[in-house]
């Protein structure tokens, strides 16, 4: 199904006003709730988000499926910059660098490799794709000493 072209921005506005929002409240929410069920929160969101968005693809299950996307990744950045900027096994910096330099190879392969899948088979694959690394942050998160 494809959305009307007047409408195709809906979905990464609603992702990013999530995204946006889920910043302000989110360290509220891992202070008290702790930074671990934070993470596995948060990897779960993005997971069902961008499930509900391949399994329903209409306009507003989709958005709705990405507004959750956007609040579910909304911490995990920060999060994991702070547990590598407090980390005892190795020196902040060292493991700040590591966490930077994950973060930007991510950011230089995901997008291709994302058009790879979705060239090979569909969009809805890729993003299905997606949605299981929103699982392994939250069973990562789940096995980690991040609180």
């Amino acid at each position: 199904m494809q959305a009307d072209k007047d409408l195709v921005g809906v979905g990464f506005a609603a992702f990013m006003s999530t995204m946006a929002a889920g910043r302000f409240v989110a360290d509220w929410f891992a202070d008290r709730f702790g930074r671990r069920r934070t993470l596995v929160l948060s990897g779960l969101l993005e997971a069902t988000g961008l499930l509900i968005a391949v399994a329903f693809p209409g306009v507003i299950p989709a958005t709705l499926g990405f507004m959750l996307v956007g609040l579910g990744v909304s911490s995990v950045v920060p999060l994991v910059y702070g547990a590598a900027g407090r980390s005892t096994t190795m020196s902040p910096g060292v493991a700040l660098a590591a966490v930077s330099t994950v973060g930007f190879a991510g950011f230089l392969l995901g997008p291709p490799v994302i058009g790879l899948v979705a060239g090979v088979t569909d969009l809805r694959v890729s993003f299905a794709l997606i949605a299981l690394m929103g699982v392994a942050v939250a069973a990562l998160a789940r096995r980690s000493a991040v609180d």
